[in-house]
């Protein structure tokens, strides 16, 4: 007897529904498992037969085959265990074919008949609403996570049994719901106040920028002067997540998982921040199966590297794309896979090897050869990327014993939240239905109809662009990022004081690698 049902497989975070097909049929009893399967998927044969077993059913003497189609899609890891399981019992009679095929089935079993939690359920998810698929089984601990999807009704299954009295009219399993707005509710607590920070008011001011309009940064000190501790605390006066986001970047984690328990979804802004030993594979993501990497982890929020020059050449280089266009795409030899990496970089150096070449108290002890080729480590493509940088000096040992007495992380954030409502309203007035996040991603088309300076403004960008021997990607930076500061101030027009601000933010480019 033949019974067909439904899952699902991922590719990246594209989706391709999987019709398991299971046929009993006379013969010498065997199980083949074809269509393309890992190792993970063909070992799938010894768990479901010792699981339905345990769980008080009949598995055929029999020959059984399992084609999982279509068979020209790599088909990977645990997840058809259940449809598998499922299949073999509609197939044998044991429960209603008919009814099986109203429902998709993603799940991995434990020899004891038991339905385990599985990664990437919420792009699985995402992926059968997408092909109008709305009755969907999960595993248990999964469920919250699935259900929010919204508009498909999603039921947990703690144990293959309590799945096939469900199947079968005994029992009924109730459809999971979420409360989603309940979670962007919930208090976020421990995340560190910019107020903290004692002194660096031009950094501060920088980052306040750089959050406003999406802007990356380099800030470079000597130890100790505070440039980690800036970073940690960006995340904070990032705008709230939109949950169209939070999906996204819950997607992302999901696949890695990385989605914690007990909360299903990711409501905050990410921050990452990977060590410099990191790989190439590891920062942009890779693998025999392409997953996703730390620039990708980071999606919607922020990716901190610090240490900048002791990270692997070739894993900055790699970033160069990703951060341009947003997306990383991984390619190998039978197919490619794209993840999104909408970050913004946050990167720290010394400007030595000792660490005090900028230090106003202690002299360097590094030769010039040593200074030349720590800095070469970061190629001109490289930094010509990143919009803003900036000199973290040491504070002073009356501003670290001095009361806070900058904004907090509250504030500065509703002065990031009111710059990028002007920047919307700035769009709708110019009837730019074009979806838009903040100034760093605008094309070069928006930049020549939102990004006029006044003439005087002008003319000092055109200055500043013979002196500091700018690049065309460095004069829309600086462009960008004087719109911000205009934003930043309410302003329509980007005045001169608006350029000159952000022109200040490339003095460090020609200071120390020109």
């Amino acid at each position: 007897m033949l019974a067909i049902v439904k899952s699902v497989a991922l590719h990246g975070l594209e989706g391709h529904i999987i019709q398991v097909e299971v046929d009993v049929s006379n013969g010498l009893p065997a199980c083949d498992i074809v269509g393309l399967p890992d190792t993970a998927v063909r070992e799938a044969r010894d768990r479901v037969r010792t699981a339905i077993r345990n769980s008080g059913y009949d598995f055929p003497l029999s020959r059984i085959t399992v084609n999982l189609a279509p068979a020209d899609i790599k088909k990977e890891g645990p997840v058809y265990d259940l449809a598998i399981a499922v299949g073999i019992l509609a197939a044998t009679g044991q429960v209603d074919p008919t009814v099986c095929r109203q429902y998709a089935f993603i799940g991995e079993l434990s020899l004891e008949g038991s339905v385990r939690s599985i990664n990437g359920t919420l792009p699985l998810v995402s992926a059968l609403k997408g092909h109008n698929i709305d009755h969907i089984i999960v595993p248990w601990k999964n469920a919250p996570e699935a259900a929010l999807i919204q508009d498909v009704e999603i039921y947990g299954a703690g144990t293959l049994a309590q799945l096939v009295f469900h199947l079968q009219g005994h029992e009924q399993m109730l459809p999971h719901k979420q409360d989603i707005e309940g979670l962007f509710r919930q208090e976020k607590e421990g995340t560190p106040d910019m107020a903290d920070v004692r002194g660096q008011t031009a950094a501060k001011r920088a980052l306040e920028i750089a959050a406003a309009g999406g802007h990356n940064v380099l800030m470079l000190g000597s130890p100790g002067s505070g440039k980690t501790m800036l970073a940690r605390r960006l995340a904070g006066i990032l705008p709230d997540l939109s949950l169209e986001e939070a999906l996204e970047v819950t997607k992302i984690h999901s696949l890695a998982g990385l989605v914690p328990a007990g909360e299903p979804l990711v409501a905050r802004r990410p921050f990452r921040g990977p060590h410099h030993t990191v790989s190439t594979a590891g920062l942009v993501g890779g693998g025999r199966f392409p997953r996703p990497g730390e620039i990708s982890l980071a999606h919607n929020g922020v990716l901190f590297m610090d240490e900048l020059p002791e990270f692997r050449r070739d894993a900055l280089e790699a970033l160069r794309q990703p951060l341009e266009d947003s997306l990383v795409t991984i390619s190998r030899v039978n197919s490619s896979v794209s993840y999104p990496a909408r970050i913004m970089l946050v990167a720290a150096m010394n400007p030595c090897p000792c660490g005090f070449l900028t230090d106003e108290e202690r002299e360097c002890s590094c030769t010039p050869p040593q200074v030349q080729r720590y800095l070469g480590r970061i190629s001109g493509p490289f930094l010509d990327r990143l919009d803003i940088h900036i000199e973290v000096p040491r504070p002073l040992f009356s501003e670290l014993e001095s009361p806070p007495d900058g904004d907090t992380s509250q504030d500065i954030r509703k002065k990031v939240q009111n710059a990028r409502e002007f920047m919307q309203q700035r769009l709708e007035k110019l009837g730019l239905n074009i979806p838009l996040n903040c100034n760093a991603h605008m094309t070069s088309k928006m930049l020549q109809q939102v990004c006029r300076p006044t003439a005087e403004g002008k003319n000092l960008l055109q200055d500043a662009f013979s002196r500091l021997k700018l690049t065309a990607r460095s004069h829309g930076k600086v462009l960008k990022v004087a719109r911000t500061i205009a934003d930043l101030a309410g302003s329509e027009e980007i005045d001169a004081v608006h350029v000159a601000e952000a022109i200040q933010y490339r003095n460090l480019e020609r200071k120390l690698w020109l």
